[in-house]
């Protein structure tokens, strides 16, 4: 082979290599540093420490510090907090699971449904399933007191994420006070949900929940993918669980974590930057953006 040939032969792997490279992700924008970790405060709990099965125990086990649920063609899986809250800063580290997972959802989240069935509060992180070649999407979601009937309004805003979720552990973390709530990624605020009337804001004790289930009717682009079985187990995991909160029969003194290095609470200008950044980036939906939707009854708009 010629000098010339042996030159483009280079050049031509050159050129593959770099866009294999962009394409897998390697120069993905990352947030700008928060400045302040709240994670970093509270310790870390194993699953025994801070939780117990709700359902599907035959569809969950914890394997070297990590506890593993899935969905199969006959159950998804289920855990709770062995105590409810009401205000703190809850995590969990997890990772999920790449390929073909329309129509499942892996969350974490606060609930006191079995408390007020039909008229809960809700504070959701989910992921929702995708095909291969989308990612996956964040949701979080806030719910106050349904009407009753079952009909409660939520106040979903998506995000994508500037990582891979299945290639590594992420801390997915929600901060609620009597004030806020604060939803965070790798203690990155991606969220902020400030109490405006106690008509738009949960106040009432909550459960920590986490589970994995089938929503194929709408997780995955409102519906038009499905679960598809062929691709079972659909598994989550979960590691590094942080219940730095108020329990609901504590003591009336007690205060939850703070969400930033200032004393006075509140979001600093260095977390706020960081924010705006995601929201700028990664935001995909925002409920209060959204025409379709009866603003009448998400007031806080």
């Amino acid at each position: 082979m010629s000098m010339a040939s042996q030159l483009h032969l280079m050049a031509t792997i050159s050129i593959f290599l770099f866009i294999l490279t962009f394409s897998s992700g390697s120069f993905a924008q990352y947030p700008p540093s928060p400045g302040y970790f709240p994670g970093s405060k509270i310790p870390s709990l194993s699953f025994d420490q801070g939780f117990r099965s709700l359902w599907g125990p035959q569809h969950q086990t914890v394997d070297q510090g990590s506890l593993i649920i899935w969905l199969d063609q006959y159950s998804g899986s289920g855990f709770k907090s062995l105590h409810p809250y009401r205000s703190g800063y809850f995590a969990a580290a997890v990772k999920l699971q790449p390929g073909y997972t329309a129509g499942v959802i892996t969350c974490f989240y606060l609930s006191n449904n079995e408390d007020h069935p039909g008229n809960h509060d809700e504070i959701d992180i989910e992921f929702l399933g995708t095909t291969p070649d989308k990612p996956y999407t964040l949701q979080t979601n806030v719910y106050m007191k349904g009407s009753g009937d079952g009909n409660i309004t939520g106040r979903e805003i998506k995000f994508h994420l500037w990582f891979d979720p299945t290639q590594d552990y992420h801390d997915y973390a929600i901060l609620w006070n009597p004030s806020e709530i604060i939803f965070f990624v790798d203690d990155v605020p991606i969220r902020r949900y400030p109490r405006k009337s106690d008509v738009t804001f949960p106040l009432r004790p909550m459960w920590v929940y986490g589970s994995i289930w089938d929503a194929s009717s709408w997780a995955t682009e409102n519906g038009k993918y499905k679960a598809d079985y062929s691709y079972q187990p659909f598994v989550g995991r979960y590691r590094n669980f942080k219940l730095g909160g108020c329990m609901a029969d504590g003591p009336e003194s007690c205060r939850p974590p703070s969400t930033s290095p200032s004393p006075s609470g509140g979001l600093s200008h260095q977390q706020v930057s960081a924010m705006e950044w995601v929201q700028s980036n990664y935001l995909v939906y925002d409920y209060c953006q959204d025409p379709k939707r009866d603003h009448t009854l998400t007031p806080e708009c």
